[in-house]
């Protein structure tokens, strides 16, 4: 359907809170454990805050999480609701939230756990040990990117592989952004990285205009002699949807990213037919089900038995197109 012939999907929405921020979380808590801190703090769009919130509770610490007001998936705060967290909005994105937890983390008794903690790349960075565990090493690795933390730990995981001698090869790394925010892929393709202010994207999980690593995704790119890519929203959410209805694979919208960058790669002929391509799906659907539902479904409701019973037979036979709110 994209035009590759060998395309996995790397799914990190089987995680245990559902998407690739576990891996990292689960050191980084263990290191907060073993330093004494009481309490720790991120800045999130989401899938970080709901990842430190179950670690931090499982250690027997305080999650405090600082988050961009109305910036974050129902999903998500969901999860940080449920695991008793501190929740403190600040109206302002992403970039603002972080420049707070800068501050905080000043205070050792309050342990800061967004990807500037080593901790956390190293252990994000076993999701490139496990794709080489299960498939060797691919021609290419799509991944999205927001805070640039997770190609960072990619690259440094697939790196020590080659230096221990276990790979003779490395994979080109494809770094999908989202159109509203890409100030990487703008810095790679025009050799200046300008930090993007105002930043406008379905994918919150990526809408980031100041990423942290964005130094080292530059240099991933450079060794890897990858390339880097915006797709829109309506290529984000497309990408979804076919990677749902073609799968049965349900992935949050940043995840989509890297699937409609492997599309939008092949098109460009970046990416050739017959080249192995893993594309990383960071979480799971269920994280922003607001954009799930934003799709056109199949939807029945509001009729009896015998109407309804007419109505699955008349869409069998494909006499109707049925979706999603129809009533009768």
């Amino acid at each position: 359907m994209l035009g590759v012939n060998n395309l996995y999907v790397k799914y990190e929405g089987s995680n245990p809170t559902g998407s690739f921020k576990d891996r990292g979380m689960t050191v980084a808590i263990s290191m907060a454990k073993y330093l004494g801190a009481k309490a720790v703090v991120c800045a999130s769009t989401g899938n970080t805050s709901s990842s430190m919130a179950a670690y931090a509770r499982k250690a027997g610490l305080k999650p405090v999480l600082v988050v961009p007001k109305n910036g974050v998936a129902s999903g998500k705060m969901a999860q940080a609701v449920l695991y008793g967290a501190t929740v403190i909005e600040v109206n302002g994105n992403f970039d603002l939230a972080m420049k707070l937890v800068i501050n905080l983390a000043k205070d050792l008794k309050v342990y800061p756990l967004n990807s500037i903690n080593p901790w956390r790349l190293e252990g994000q960075k076993t999701v490139g040990y496990e794709i080489v565990d299960e498939l060797g090493v691919p021609d290419w690795i799509s991944i999205p990117v927001g805070n640039a933390g997770n190609i960072t730990s990619l690259w440094k995981g697939l790196k020590e592989l080659m230096m221990a001698g276990l790979i003779s090869k490395l994979p080109k790394i494809l770094a999908v952004q989202a159109d509203g925010a890409s100030p990487i892929v703008k810095a790679f393709h025009n050799g200046r990285y300008v930090p993007q202010v105002s930043v406008e994207t379905i994918a919150s999980a990526i809408k980031i205009g100041s990423p942290v690593h964005w130094e080292r995704a530059l240099k991933v790119l450079k060794e890897s002699g990858g390339n880097a890519l915006a797709v829109s929203d309506l290529e984000i959410c497309e990408a979804q949807k076919m990677l749902a209805r073609a799968e049965g694979l349900g992935v949050e919208p940043a995840s989509a990213a890297s699937i409609a960058g492997v599309k939008k790669a092949v098109d460009l002929g970046i990416i050739k037919a017959d080249e192995l391509v893993v594309a990383i799906a960071t979480g799971s659907a269920l994280k922003d089900p607001e954009s799930a539902l934003g799709h056109e479904v199949e939807y029945l409701k509001s009729m009896d038995g015998e109407a309804a019973a007419e109505a699955i037979n008349r869409l069998v036979n494909n006499d109707v197109d049925i979706r999603y709110g129809s009533t009768y």
